[in-house]
C-alpha cells in the first residue's frame, strides 16, 4: 500500500496542468486491469481527462455470460487524481515516511483513498467474493478546480447507481466519515473606475481599488457563522502604477453555505452590490453551483451500514460535516452517498500533508465490506444499470462530444 501510494504521489498531477494527469491515470489504469477491470479513458478538453472502470465481465453481458446477463444494480467508487500542488513541489515537499506517516503532495487528498479502493477491489477478487451490486470506479482530474468538465459524467453515473462511496479523506484524526458538506460558490467582482494622474489631477479619477476595499468589507459582512455561511475574499488585484488612479480592480470570492435555502438570498446579495464612489461601477460573475451535501435518509442509512461494517472490524466510526465540497455534493442529489472513505491523516492543502499508514488497511477493509453490503430489494427495483455499463458510458461519451478510448 505504502509503495503504491508513494509512486502515485511522485507522479505530480496539479489540476491546472492537464498533461500531468496522464502518468497517474496510466498507472491507475494498469492496476485496475490487473484486477480484471475494463478501463476507459475519457479525454478532456480543458482538463487532463478522466478514468472509468467496470468489471470486464460486464463488457460481455450482452452475450449472456454469467451473472451479468441481466439488469444488475451498480455502486460507484468516486475519486479524483488531481492535486492543488504545482509541479516541482517534490523538491521542497518530498515523499517520505516518518513516524508511521507517509508525507507528500496529494497523499491525503486524495491519492490515499484511490490506493485503498484498489486494495478493496483486490481483496474481493482474491477472496472470490461477489458484491450484490456491480462495483464501478470513476476518477476525474479536475475536482480541485470545481469539476467543471467532469460533473456531467458524475451526474450521469449517479443516475445509474444505487449508492456512491466517495474516496475523499476522512474527517479529523479519528477518521470520521462525512455525512454533510457545505455548498460552494465562486464569484469574481470587478470594479471599473477611471484613470487619472495621481499628482496632477487626481480629482478626475475614480479609484477602483478604493471602491473594491468598500466592497470587500460588505462581502465579509454577509458571513453568518451561526448559519454556516462563510465568505472569503481570497485574491485581490488592481491598479496600473503607483502614480495612476487605478481604473480597475478585481476580487475572487469563495462562498460556503450549510443550508441550500440560504443560497438564493446570498447570491442575490452579492449580485446586488452597488458602488459607493462616483465614477465607479461593479461587474459580478459566478454562482453557488455546488449545493450542500446533507444527511438525507438514504445517506444516513448508508452511514448506518458503514457503522455496522466498522463494528465487524472492531472499529468505532463517527461522522460529521465538512466545510469543503466534493463530487459527493453532486451525487447526493440523485442517490445515496457516503463521503470521507479515504485515508486517515491530515494537512490537506498544506505543507505537512500526510496519511497514517497503519490506518490504510482497515479503511480498505471497511470499503470492501461496504461493497459487499446488501442492496435492499426495494432499492434494487428503483435503479439498475444497463447490461453493458461500458457500452453505455461509451455511448454517453459520443453523445457528449467527448472522445473516449477503450483500453
Amino acid at each position: 500500500m505504502a509503495g503504491l501510494l508513494a509512486d502515485l504521489a511522485r507522479l505530480e498531477s496539479p489540476s491546472v496542468v492537464p498533461a500531468s494527469q496522464g502518468p497517474v491515470l496510466d498507472r491507475l489504469g494498469g492496476e485496475l486491469r490487473a484486477l480484471g477491470m475494463r478501463v476507459r479513458r475519457l479525454r478532456g478538453k480543458a482538463s487532463g481527462g478522466h478514468l472509468f472502470a467496470a468489471p470486464a465481465r460486464i463488457a460481455g453481458a450482452g452475450r449472456g455470460r454469467g451473472r451479468a446477463a441481466g439488469r444488475l444494480p451498480a455502486q460507484l467508487l468516486l475519486g479524483h487524481c488531481d492535486t492543488v500542488w504545482p509541479l516541482g513541489m517534490l523538491a521542497t515537499m518530498p515523499v517520505e515516511t516518518r513516524g508511521g506517516r507517509l508525507y507528500g503532495p496529494g497523499v491525503y487528498d486524495m491519492k490515499g483513498g484511490l490506493v485503498q479502493a484498489l486494495f478493496a477491489l483486490r481483496a474481493l477478487r482474491e477472496l472470490r467474493l461477489e458484491p450484490p451490486a456491480v462495483p464501478l470506479l470513476f476518477v476525474n482530474s479536475d475536482e480541485e478546480i470545481g469539476s467543471g468538465e467532469s460533473t456531467r459524467w458524475v451526474r450521469l453515473l449517479a443516475r445509474r447507481v444505487r449508492r456512491v462511496f466517495v474516496l475523499e479523506p476522512s474527517l479529523g484524526p479519528e477518521g470520521r466519515l462525512k455525512t454533510g458538506r457545505k455548498g460552494v460558490g465562486r464569484f469574481v467582482v470587478t470594479v471599473r473606475g477611471r484613470a487619472a494622474h495621481a499628482g496632477l489631477e487626481p480629482e478626475r479619477g475614480a479609484s477602483a481599488v478604493l471602491e473594491l476595499s468598500h466592497v470587500i468589507q460588505r462581502l465579509h459582512a454577509l458571513a453568518d457563522p451561526a448559519r454556516g455561511i462563510a465568505i472569503n475574499v481570497g485574491v485581490v488585484s488592481g491598479g496600473l502604477r503607483g502614480n495612476v488612479v487605478p481604473p480597475e480592480a478585481r476580487a475572487e470570492v469563495d462562498v460556503r453555505v450549510l443550508w441550500e435555502e440560504d443560497a438564493p438570498a446570498l447570491e442575490a446579495a452579492i449580485r446586488g452590490l452597488a458602488p459607493t464612489l462616483p465614477g465607479t461601477r461593479l461587474e459580478v460573475s459566478g454562482a453557488i453551483d455546488r449545493p450542500p451535501l446533507i444527511a438525507t435518509p438514504a445517506n444516513l442509512a448508508l452511514w448506518r451500514t458503514a457503522e455496522a461494517a466498522a463494528r465487524q472490524l472492531g472499529l468505532v466510526l463517527g461522522h460529521g460535516t465538512a466545510g469543503g465540497a466534493s463530487d459527493g455534493n453532486t451525487t447526493s442529489r440523485t442517490t445515496a452517498t457516503l463521503d470521507g472513505l479515504g485515508a486517515v491523516g491530515g494537512g490537506a492543502h498544506s505543507i505537512d500533508e500526510h496519511v497514517e499508514l497503519a490506518r490504510m488497511p482497515e479503511r480498505a477493509a471497511l470499503l470492501a465490506l461496504l461493497l459487499l453490503a446488501p442492496v435492499a430489494a426495494a432499492e434494487e427495483a428503483d435503479t439498475a444499470v444497463p447490461e453493458d455499463e461500458a457500452r453505455m458510458t461509451g455511448a454517453a461519451a459520443r453523445s457528449a462530444g467527448t472522445a473516449g478510448s477503450g483500453a
